[in-house]
């Protein structure tokens, strides 16, 4: 039977936003929000918190939930995320469900592994959403994916692409930032060197491509709110605001 573990990477000291994970939403920290909407997903086995932060460690402790203490050397989410992934040698997929989403949904989730299982075995999966042409074609905080007809990506940029010189449709969306690895690939993404790609468009998956591995982009209807910034948690926490007063 497959197993599948969903690791939420919550980095304390955030370059953007130091104290990030323990940002108050409401009444709950950005991080319980995550960790709640992960343990609201029926595909998943086992959910944990990976931390190097004693501060983050006790405050999941603090809601009932489970922790993985990690090093501090890490480069990436997904490099802590790997490092977890050892300790549970009977998982199958691994999960990195990124500590900036609070508002990820179940479904969300359940979409990004779909193709785990419906018994297929792709080395990494992302999800993405439609690509509002307005707002996000142009913003370079707006992921950009392209992908073949197989549903496998062909690039992510921050630019605006493709670049339209003829009218017509293009297999474009918004990439969300959220990740399954099967077991044996992530050991091997986690040796994988950095890529001159990854590092001019900041972008980690990028390697992935770079090294000629695939990823499979799987669909969501729509995108959720990310923080990244103190400005995207006033906005998070104005969202949750409305959805109190709407239901008193």
């Amino acid at each position: 039977m497959m197993k599948i573990l969903a690791v939420i990477p919550a980095r304390y000291d955030s370059q953007r936003f130091p104290g990030k994970p323990l940002a108050k939403i409401g009444d709950r920290s950005m991080v319980q929000w995550v960790y709640e909407a992960a343990k609201s997903c029926s595909a998943f086995s086992e959910v944990v918190v990976a931390t190097d932060s004693q501060k983050v460690a006790d405050c999941v402790l603090g809601f009932g939930g489970k922790v993985e203490m990690t090093r501090s050397d890490h480069l990436s989410g997904t490099d802590r995320v790997a490092e977890v992934a050892q300790r549970y040698p009977e998982m199958t997929v691994i999960v990195n469900v990124q500590g900036d989403q609070p508002f990820v949904t179940p479904l969300m989730l359940t979409q990004l592994v779909a193709p785990y299982l419906a018994a297929e075995t792709p080395p990494m999966t992302t999800l993405a959403c439609p690509l509002d042409p307005d707002s996000g074609y142009l913003d370079p905080n707006v992921v950009k994916v392209i992908c073949d007809r197989h549903h496998d990506a062909l690039y992510f940029s921050r630019s605006p692409i493709p670049f339209y010189r003829n009218s017509g449709e293009a297999p474009v969306y918004q990439h969300l930032g959220l990740y399954a690895f099967s077991r044996d690939f992530l050991v091997k993404y986690a040796q994988l060197p950095p890529t001159p790609l990854e590092h001019c468009e900041g972008l980690e998956q990028l390697r992935v491509l770079e090294h000629g591995y695939k990823i499979r982009v799987c669909y969501s209807s729509m995108s959720v709110v990310e923080v990244n910034t103190p400005e995207d948690l006033a906005v998070a926490q104005l969202l949750v605001e409305q959805e109190v007063r709407s239901h008193s």
